[in-house]
């Protein structure tokens, strides 16, 4: 990639991507660039006769398109923030010259208003697909994984394009309004708790300090204390600025500690100022919440025993207008932490706690909050997930987000914390890696003993996709220890008993059994089980095919684990989408396979696709448990002879406290339901209904008040993660079954 533009046919580009009018004043941010990275821009900004006009202009750290232009970050400032007074009714210009070119662009009210609005933005997607970096991104992307997966990710990126609002028209319509916050500040507490929130100064932009205070003085509970320990250097403190927020409100706390003691010793420092119960820990340039102190004290006051609360949050531009990139997490999710650090803010801990497990610990800077998340997460006796944001996280150039050299520093001081944890908690890691991206962790397990593994296949006829399954396994696989249980069901053709034949002499680890009565995967897959040998049982489909060639490893690292009782792996179909990522209880109605349809190389929601982590349940098309476990859970239930009966039987596992975890680096091939037919007789239609009905009467929990595993602000209508549609679903709402679900239930009762 050149650092010129000049190959590419211009001299100059440029974009505005945020246009803003607040109260008298239109804010703009965007970025340009010249023919070189040394090109510098000048601004004008016109009134409506074409004066000028005085504006307000900060130069911003723009990297992305530093890379995408350029083709390496440059140490120089592309992007721009421009602020100029407005009157309602006027025409405003912004000049821009560069590389002796120059543009007018024009704005006013009405035309802001119209690009707000969702065709506009459409419009604006649409030409956002096709600018610069879509196309660099997709060249790269066609060279790594092939023209069919660029027009798959092509496709998503479209149909991404029918969203009828973006995140932060979501999120103004989802906040609480001001009656809300004001009869949260009314209400009356008995005993609430008192909460520290700590923060380490360290050269804090004044502006960025500033929305800070203002965000905490703005809290609905009224029961706290500010505590800032100010490590800047010697004449740089922000003491002038936070004496003045002092002598407006005496529950703000300030300590110069005259020297920088790293993150950690200034956090520590903070938190030795603290006398609340909890102590809540946030940065010194990001924001939270009105409602942010009092979500928590509500949730305290419900579980008194809790002790440790975390919170949904999202992002924030450099001016804090802008919000983007919601996270919402999971409820408590051990083996998701390991993968990455996806509690991060809002995090509250109980003052108890931080006494037994100590403060922030300074030789994991970098990632000090993860160290001391997993320490507190470790030793809590309950933790609470909020499903809302409470918390803005500001995005600039020095964070673990655009900056490279700070992620691989973050990435190394993460990896040793998640092996001290496991050091810690008794599990025993060969290594912990780099996963998809930076800051996403792949935990490679030891496996000690070499046990048995008993592979069960339920196969009727078939018999190549059968051979190509097992020979896959014994020929290209690493793990040997492995037995084949293959149950005959019903097979006709002459040819399959051959084959059984032939294989079983050619592989003496394969034996076949026969299942003599009617089709009933439950009761088959309990047959094979009488005839293994095996501590451990994989069910695996006929029709799957390993990639991974230690894909029996990966998924016997967790089984092998006492809290675990079930491990998925990550299903292709054969034109390298996903099949199956996890099951979400709710998707569909009853249940569903997350990310279906997304190509292997697209990032999916947080990375969720490539991240091992705790699900409510797995397909049993390539599943893996205990022996014990799965005696203890009464096996797979036998009234649910053809649907649900692999979730139904991961819920009982989690009903007996084990885990169920999808191991995404145990990755096979699942060419889809080749030995059984589709639902496309009534007998089978009504069969499939009545198991509909029987899973919705056990476990109408989950049912109703959502899977934990996954944010009630997410859309059960699709596979993807989406926002959940407030038209249709509704916020803040409970889950509702299908009607035809539960028309389904009563006829059934």
């Amino acid at each position: 990639m050149t650092g010129n533009l000049q190959d590419r046919g211009t001299i100059m580009k440029h974009n505005v991507d945020v246009v803003r009018i607040r109260e008298n004043s239109i804010q703009l941010n965007g970025w340009v660039v010249g023919k070189t990275p040394e090109s510098r821009p000048s601004f004008l900004v016109e009134d409506h006769s074409h004066k000028p006009l005085k504006f307000q202009y900060v130069s911003t750290r723009r990297d992305d398109v530093s890379q995408i232009y350029y083709g390496k970050v440059y140490d120089q400032d592309f992007g721009f923030d421009i602020q100029f007074p407005y009157e309602r009714g006027r025409d405003y210009y912004l000049v821009i010259r560069c590389d002796g070119r120059k543009v007018r662009i024009r704005y006013n009210e009405d035309l802001i208003r119209k690009r707000s609005s969702v065709a506009h933005k459409r419009m604006q997607k649409i030409r956002d697909l096709m600018n610069m970096e879509t196309v660099h991104v997709a060249m790269d992307f066609w060279k790594e994984n092939g023209l069919r997966a660029l027009v798959m990710k092509s496709v998503h990126k479209i149909q991404g394009l029918d969203n009828d609002y973006d995140y932060g028209e979501w999120y103004s319509l989802t906040k609480p309004g001001e009656e809300e916050l004001e009869r949260q500040r009314r209400e009356v507490w008995e005993k609430g708790p008192k909460f520290s929130i700590v923060i380490p100064l360290f050269r804090t932009p004044e502006k960025y300090l500033k929305e800070m205070l203002d965000s905490v003085l703005a809290q609905t509970y009224g029961n706290w204390e500010l505590c800032l320990a100010d490590g800047s250097p010697a004449g740089e403190d922000r003491s002038s600025v936070v004496k003045k927020y002092m002598d407006r409100d005496p529950r703000i706390l300030y300590k110069v500690l005259g020297k920088n003691g790293g993150f950690s010793d200034n956090t520590n420092a903070a938190m030795a100022m603290a006398a609340g119960d909890y102590l809540v820990l946030a940065d010194h340039d990001d924001t939270m919440t009105a409602d942010a102190l009092y979500e928590c004290a509500r949730v305290i006051r419900d579980h008194p025993a809790c002790e440790v609360i975390y919170s949904d949050e999202d992002k924030m531009d450099m001016d804090g207008g802008a919000l983007f990139d919601p996270h919402f997490k999971p409820d408590f999710n051990p083996d998701l932490l390991t993968s990455v650090n996806y509690i991060c803010h809002l995090f509250v801990v109980k003052r108890e706690l931080v006494d037994r497990v100590g403060g922030l610990r300074k030789e994991f800077d970098g990632a000090q909050d993860y160290d001391f998340i997993f320490r507190c997460t470790e030793n809590a006796g309950e933790i609470r997930h909020i499903p809302r944001v409470l918390y803005h996280w500001r995005c600039h150039q020095d964070s673990t987000a655009s900056n490279p050299q700070s992620k691989m520093y973050a990435f190394e001081a993460g990896s040793r914390a998640i092996m001290e944890h496991y050091r810690r908690v008794g599990l025993e890691a060969e290594k912990v890696e780099k996963g998809v991206d930076y800051g996403i962790y792949h935990t490679v397990f030891r496996i000690p003993g070499d046990p048995l593994v008993s592979v069960i296949i339920p196969n009727k006829d078939h018999h190549q996709d059968l051979d190509l399954c097992i020979r896959s396994i014994v020929e290209r696989c690493t793990y040997r220890n492995v037995e084949f249980v293959v149950v005959e069901n019903n097979s006709t053709r002459k040819e399959t008993f051959d084959y059984y034949e032939k294989i079983q002499k050619e592989f003496p680890q394969v034996k076949v059994v026969t299942w003599e009565r009617e089709f009933n995967y439950s009761a088959i897959n309990n047959f094979g089980v009488t005839h293994a040998s095996g501590e451990y049982l994989l069910f695996l489909n006929n029709d799957t095919e390993p990639v991974a060639e230690n894909f029996i490893e990966e998924l016997l690292g967790f089984c092998q684990r006492e809290d675990v009782g079930a491990v998925g792996a990550r299903l292709l179909y054969q034109d390298d989408t996903i099949q199956h990522a996890g099951v979400v209880v709710g998707f569909g109605g009853i249940a569903g396979h997350t990310f279906i349809g997304l190509h292997k190389a697209e990032n999916s929601y947080f990375h969720r696709a490539m991240c091992a982590q705790d699900y409510s349940a797995v397909t049993a098309a390539c599943m893996m448990s205990k022996r014990s476990v799965f005696r203890e859970a009464g096996g797979f239930s036998e009234d649910l002879a053809v649907a649900f009966n692999d979730i139904d039987y991961c819920m009982k596992v989690r009903s007996l406290g084990k885990l169920v975890v999808y191991a995404p680096y145990a990755l096979l091939y699942h060419y889809e339901s080749k030995s059984r037919g589709l639902e496309d007789t009534p007998e089978k239609v009504a069969r499939f209904n009545r198991e509909v009905a029987k899973f919705a009467r056990k476990w109408p929990d989950i049912l109703r008040d959502g899977d934990p595993y996954y944010n009630p602000n997410l859309t059960l209508r699709k596979s993807d993660f989406s926002l959940r549609d407030l038209k249709k679903e509704g916020i803040g709402e409970p889950y509702k079954l299908d009607p035809a679900i539960e028309k389904l239930i009563r006829e059934e009762a």
